[in-house]
């Protein structure tokens, strides 16, 4: 994937149509160009890596300490990004890090069970949070999570990467301002056709993920539908697919489809699944429509209206999302409510609420 920095892409953005939802995001950078918020990495799996390597084309975030059980993994970090040993901490000597000035915010990307705790933890030594989504395993977790930071006086932000990205903030434009009228209809699904996932895999167990599919790839069709329209869904329905791998789907659905339904009238309807491919997003509105596809995966994006090609650059939207939220923070102002803890509540209230509907067949109601 091209990666742009971030002078580049508001220079290729231009002034032309959706700049002006764009660029504040991104305002008021040039007064950071020398200050950094020192980041500790908690978990360095998967999306652990990928986020590593996203500093790259950050301007106002720096990797200076990790955290995570594996002591091979210690040391191939510590010399791949020069990261000093009293910089490194395990799972038992984490609280340790309270003393350490070298470390501003904890980003944890772990299994989903274990983000409460080491936010808690994080928030009582004193460092800023980002926790990667799912928030939690329930809403009751990410109440717990917000008062934590709260009491501590630190800051929570949600891992949406999506909020920094163009296309997406060209959707919330279109939708919350009614360019193309009130939106009636929208559609937005991912799935993937996971043939080769490990029984051991620990999104397969409900005691570390909380769920399948719905909590590691609907968590953001819940997030397109809700900040398409700028609401909350007032009701929900839901149906759980067929388990057609018994063998690996004990615990966890193996696909989900549900509707969202909101005051204004809008409906949303999604699905995610372990066993399709699908990576679509498409908004039916009064006069017009919005589509993209590929949708809320790691891009590229290709989308259009029917008032022509949506023509965004590729960003870096790790880069984009820490340095969104360094922004904040470095400058002591509080961070905007729909990257804050509460919009990862917001979230798995209704998720709680589609596992609900899923369950007992009932439509769930969010008032």
């Amino acid at each position: 994937m091209k990666n742009l920095s971030r002078r580049k892409f508001v220079t290729h953005v231009g002034l032309g149509m959706g700049a002006a939802a764009i660029l504040p995001t991104f305002s008021s950078f040039s007064s950071f160009q020398n200050k950094k918020l020192n980041i500790a990495i908690c978990g360095l799996g998967r999306y652990g890596s990928l986020l590593s390597r996203s500093f790259v084309d950050s301007e106002n975030c720096k990797l200076t300490g990790i955290i995570t059980g594996t002591p091979s993994k210690a040391e191939k970090w510590k010399k791949e990004y020069g990261i000093p040993d009293k910089n490194v901490y395990n799972y038992q000597n984490f609280d340790s890090i309270v003393n350490n000035k070298d470390i501003d915010l904890v980003y944890v990307v772990l299994p989903n069970s274990m983000h409460k705790e080491y936010t808690i933890r994080a928030a009582e030594a004193g460092k800023h949070v980002i926790v990667e989504k799912p928030m939690a395993l329930n809403a009751l977790e990410c109440k717990e999570m917000i008062d934590a930071c709260k009491k501590n006086q630190v800051q929570l932000a949600l891992g949406y990467r999506l909020h920094y990205e163009p296309h997406h903030q060209q959707i919330m434009r279109l939708g919350q301002n009614k360019i193309l009228g009130q939106i009636r209809l929208i559609e937005v699904s991912l799935g993937y056709n996971i043939d080769n996932i490990s029984p051991d895999d620990w999104h397969l167990k409900k005691s570390l993920s909380g769920g399948g599919p719905l909590m590691n790839l609907g968590v953001y069709c819940v997030q397109a539908g809700r900040y398409t329209l700028g609401e909350e869904p007032i009701s929900v329905t839901a149906q759980f697919g067929p388990i057609t791998k018994p063998e690996l789907y004990k615990e966890v659905e193996e696909s989900i489809t549900w509707q969202m339904e909101f005051a204004s009238g809008a409906v949303c309807t999604s699905s995610s699944s372990n066993r399709s491919s699908i990576d679509r997003y498409y908004a039916s509105a009064e006069k017009g429509f919005i589509e993209l596809s590929p949708a809320v995966s790691y891009g590229p994006f290709v989308g259009r209206t029917n008032q022509g090609k949506m023509n965004f650059p590729v960003i870096n939207q790790q880069a984009a999302q820490m340095d969104g939220i360094a922004k904040f923070i470095l400058q002591n102002k509080p961070l905007p409510d729909h990257i804050a803890g509460i919009e990862g509540f917001k979230d798995m209230k209704v998720i709680d609420a589609i596992y609900q509907a899923a369950t007992t067949g009932k439509k769930v109601s969010l008032l």
